[in-house]
């Protein structure tokens, strides 16, 4: 059961003609980024080849828990006292037209049904309060509820609903994003692992492998942690009880669950957060087992487990991502360590990236320099 329940879903492959010869630009990895960021440049007239060590959405990308929501890692407040209120306008703004830009490709891989944060304990409480009271103050839609209720009921001391944030099915979603690169005339080159720089017949390179170290930018390596995200899958439950995303104890716990009344769960990292951080995609009994104590907590009864995997998101030292030219490397671009929201930022960032090579950058780039890290 160590596949993703996401991957399953039958799909069409997705075929480029393969050509020979030196394209405009090569991108490492066909997830969410190397998409996104493919698809503009092919539409802006250059040519791209797209290079996947395994297969389409095979990474993060087709192996999270199918959360799309605004923002970053930081919450609103937070970003606020970090990055000034107007850098943390900026990312919000960026994230909410990414969603919208997402609904326009994503088609039903994306449910914009909202999601909710909730509040395990008074502390919790008193930081969502602060970013309700963040996001009120400059005009971001946000609702709080004071108790929340159903199956939340007495378990959680508040909530806040983010109404844009949606749920999807990642896998279909990111293949769907391939079809669309496809058809503008990329090339995708699956189960061909790139060795070094040099060995891409290219102008440009973009690493767009989030949390997986590639060994094509070292120093990016060193940089960005890979943290190792662990889910499983129920069997139908008899009821609905859960409408939306839900995600509580600063993300430590994450849930939904599907039309179909499956329960899609994760989390729990910090059972055993140090052998979390690590890209062996291998699932542990510590941390299963803890996700399945937390099933009962969320069905009532123990319901039947039906997939468990585990996928690797990058994690950065400052909750934002590295974006933008590689430093010191020429003609190289980098877009990683998302920290957990790669579904939408991977979205934004491969776009930032794009714009910027063709000449356009758009100035929500700056904050994700990778120099702010690699510098000195």
């Amino acid at each position: 059961m160590a596949d993703s329940f996401w991957l399953e879903e039958p799909f069409e492959p997705i075929r480029t003609e393969r050509r020979n010869g030196r394209v405009d630009v090569a991108v490492v990895g066909a997830g969410v980024t190397g998409f996104s960021c493919a698809l503009e440049l092919t539409e802006s007239g250059r040519t791209v080849r797209v290079h996947e060590a395994r297969t389409i959405a095979s990474g993060a990308s087709g192996r999270n828990g199918g959360f799309a929501l605004r923002g970053g890692a930081m919450p609103y407040d937070v970003a606020r006292e970090r990055l000034g209120p107007e850098h943390a306008r900026a990312l919000w703004e960026l994230t909410e037209r990414t969603l919208d830009h997402m609904e326009g490709l994503a088609g039903d891989a994306l449910r914009r049904v909202g999601s909710l944060r909730l509040a395990a304990d008074a502390q919790e409480r008193d930081e969502l309060r602060a970013e309700y009271d963040a996001l009120e103050a400059d005009g971001f839609a946000a609702e709080w509820i004071d108790e929340p209720s159903g199956a939340l009921a007495g378990r959680y001391q508040a909530a806040l609903l983010h109404p844009r944030d949606g749920a999807l099915q990642p896998a279909r979603w990111i293949r769907r994003l391939a079809s669309h690169v496809a058809a503008a005339g990329a090339e995708i080159r699956e189960r061909e692992r790139v060795e070094s720089l040099d060995a891409l017949d290219a102008d440009v390179v973009v690493v767009a492998s989030d949390g997986y170290p590639s060994g094509l930018l070292p120093a990016i390596d060193e940089i960005v942690q890979p943290t190792r995200g662990q889910v499983i899958v129920t069997e139908p439950l008899p009821e609905l009880l859960y409408d939306r995303p839900h995600y509580a104890r600063q993300g430590f716990d994450y849930w939904q669950q599907l039309p179909d009344r499956r329960l899609v769960l994760g989390g729990r990292r910090d059972v055993d957060l140090a052998a979390e951080s690590t890209a062996e995609e291998a699932t542990t009994s510590q941390i299963q087992s803890a996700l399945e104590r937390f099933a009962v907590e969320l069905a009532g009864e123990a319901p039947t487990i039906t997939h468990r995997w585990s996928g690797i998101f990058g994690s950065s030292p400052d909750q934002l991502p590295l974006v933008g030219q590689a430093p010191g490397e020429d003609g190289v671009w980098v877009s990683r360590g998302y920290s957990g929201h790669g579904n939408v930022l991977g979205l934004a960032c491969g776009r930032l990236v794009a714009r910027a090579i063709l000449g356009d950058p758009e100035p929500e780039l700056e904050l994700f320099d990778p120099a702010r890290l690699t510098a000195g």
